[in-house]
């Protein structure tokens, strides 16, 4: 598999990870995503750091 490749098996990964709680649960999706709304921007920008780190970090392990 070469990289163009490994790149759309990730995005397509990420595509069915976010689609399943939606599937499985619209209502708590909802309360989660209104919830959401209520936080401060740095809240949000903080939490959207961490997720890229740790997304770094794991790529880096398993690399």
């Amino acid at each position: 598999m070469d990289f163009g490749a490994s790149i759309l098996a990730a995005i397509a990964l990420v595509l069915i990870f976010e689609g399943l709680l939606p599937l499985i649960s619209p209502t708590r999706w909802r309360e989660m995503f209104t919830q959401l709304l209520q936080l401060q921007d740095g809240q949000i920008r903080f939490f959207g750091l961490a997720v890229v780190l740790l997304g770094f970090f794991l790529l880096i392990w398993l690399i």
